[in-house]
């Protein structure tokens, strides 16, 4: 693997692929799966919405937040680590992992703003229910890959097979 990391990459990798062993921040990759706890926050709100749709406003709430930003304001034991860290990712891997990232902040903006839009227009419990159920496994499905981006993985998905979890 390390023989695909162009060599002025290596030697950052290297350092800090040592400052990472016995830490929860991946020394395949340097990333650590604690970010994705960002996105289970919403995720969970959306299961629970068409119950409560109330709470898209607690929904609308939640804002994109960048991998040093999540660390800078949790409490994981090496934030700071992780942060620094970051820096060092091999772009093989910090490329998918951002366009996943994106892929899901856009994802749950959008269907965020169609739920808003559906609640407010009084839709039927059962289609909110739908809806929120397809926009949660969609962002479940994006995280699974950002995951496996995180533990050496260097696919991202294809905007294809994002529509076609969204039966667009």
């Amino acid at each position: 693997m390390e023989g695909d990391i162009p060599p002025e990459e290596l030697a950052g990798f290297e350092e800090y692929k040592a400052k990472v062993a016995g830490t929860n921040i991946s020394g395949q990759t340097l990333l650590a799966t604690d970010y994705l706890n960002h996105f289970n926050e919403i995720v969970m709100l959306l299961d629970m919405l068409p119950d409560m749709p109330d709470m898209i406003e607690e929904c609308k709430m939640w804002q994109p937040k960048d991998y040093k930003s999540h660390f800078a304001d949790s409490s994981f034991s090496d934030k700071q680590l992780a942060i620094e860290a970051y820096d060092r990712v091999p772009t093989k891997f910090r490329r998918p992992f951002e366009e996943t990232i994106g892929q899901i902040n856009q994802l749950l903006l959008d269907g965020m703003d169609r739920l808003d839009h559906l609640i407010a227009d009084g839709v039927a419990t059962d289609q909110l229910q739908e809806s929120c159920r397809a926009l949660a496994r969609a962002a479940q499905l994006l995280m699974d890959c950002a995951s496996s981006i995180i533990h050496g993985s260097d696919r991202a998905m294809a905007q294809a097979e994002i529509d076609g979890l969204l039966g667009r």
